[in-house]
Formats: C-alpha cells, structure tokens, sequence
C-alpha cells in the first residue's frame, strides 16, 4: 500500500476523504491541525475517526492562526447564524480563515516529502460549500503545480505530487452516500463552527445548515444529531 497524507479536521468532508483513499488502496498518514479555532472540538472527531478507520499514524501540528485573526474562527466575530445554503456562495463569508488550506497543504507536502508519498488527500468541495476561495479546481491544481515545483524531490525528479480532491465536484448528499457506503460512521464526525463544550452542534451555523440540507437529500439521518438527541 502506498502512503498518502490525508488532511483531517473530523469534519464530514475529510472523513469521507479519508475513506475514499483507504478504499484507493492507499495507507493514509492522517494530519489535524489545532490552529486556534473555535472549534477545537473538531480535533477530539478527528482522533475518533482516524482510530476508527484505522490510519497508520495521526499527527496534530500546532500552529496559532489568532495571531493574524481575519476570521470567525479565529478572532472575537460572530458566526452567521440562519443563513439559507442559497445564500451562501455569494460572498466569501467571515469564517473564511486566511490562508488556511495553503498553508494545512503546506505541511502535508512537508511530511508527504519526508514519507516518500507521492498522494496528498483534502477534502474539499466546491458545490456545496460556503464560498472558500481555497476550495476551488483551479486553486487545487495549481497548489499541485506548486507541490512540483517547491520540494526537492520534485525538482530532482524522485517523486510526483498529487492532490486529491475526491470530492470537489460532489454534492454534500453524494459525498454523504459515498460515505455511507465505504462504512463511514457520521456519528463520529463534528461539523458545527460554533459547538457546545461537549460538541453539541448549534445547528444554525453554516456548516450545521449545509450538512443537514446534504443528509436530508440523501434521504438519511444524520447520527450525530441522534447522538445529541437534538432535532434535524
């Protein structure tokens, strides 16, 4: 099996990302970020999934994104709250985090340079999303031209870098019955930008509204709710 680094926040997205390079044949090296988010409850989903779908090693960097702020997540600003899923791809909303995805592909290059993996795994989309400039085809395929460019092994020819995106061109409903499928467990998994101590998503969130919209068109409950035993 060939090594792949995965990028796993515990969200729905990247363990279904995950899933889907474990199915590839690919043994996944899980990398998790605790960057000063708010929602570092996500980290404690992101241990959960990544035992439960057995990765060779889960790594969680420490970086401080508040020092530059610029995001709900990141700084005092509030979470837009009740927006509709139309509403959302209009505008690159406030918990946009500068940056972020540049620079989580950043160190997954770094430790996919040091594994001699040649596949780096993200699972993001660009259908069902909250409007990311870092969420894009074209962003991901020229991050894939930079990974070229930028690393030794690269340059002297030892390896070729590829970034997944498996799910970049699905719904959040096809993402979800992919997922279900492979045997992911969403009960494990934590999408709420604003949870409880405990977790708990607020379900009004961006995130909470699009992954209800996506299970509800998927025709399945979400067992994260039943989990918490709050309604749809």
């Amino acid at each position: 099996m060939k090594p792949a680094v995965v990028l796993l926040s515990g969200g729905l997205d990247s363990t279904t990302a995950l899933a889907i390079a474990r199915a590839q044949g690919f043994a996944p090296y899980a990398l998790s970020f605790r960057y000063g988010q708010r929602h570092a409850v996500e980290l404690e989903a992101a241990a959960r999934v990544a035992e439960s779908q057995g990765v060779v090693e889960h790594v969680i960097a420490e970086i401080d994104l508040r020092r530059f702020g610029g995001s709900a997540l990141t700084a005092d600003l509030a979470v837009p709250k009740g927006r509709d899923p139309s509403e959302m791809d209009h505008d690159i909303p406030v918990t946009y985090v500068p940056a972020r995805n540049t620079v989580f592909l950043s160190f997954a290059l770094a430790w996919a340079e040091v594994l001699e993996a040649g596949d780096i795994f993200i699972g993001v989309n660009a259908l069902d999303y909250s409007g990311y400039p870092d969420c894009r085809p074209e962003y991901i395929a020229a991050f894939e031209t930079l990974a070229n460019l930028a690393t030794a092994a690269g340059v002297e020819g030892r390896q070729r870098y590829r970034i997944h995106a498996p799910l970049i061109e699905m719904s959040k409903a096809e993402i979800i019955r992919a997922g279900l499928a492979l045997g992911v467990d969403y009960g494990l998994t934590s999408s709420c930008y604003d949870p409880g101590p405990d977790g708990r998503p607020c379900g009004a969130c961006d995130s909470c509204r699009l992954r209800a919209k996506g299970f509800a068109e998927a025709g399945s409950a979400d067992p994260l709710l039943t989990r918490f035993e709050v309604g749809a």
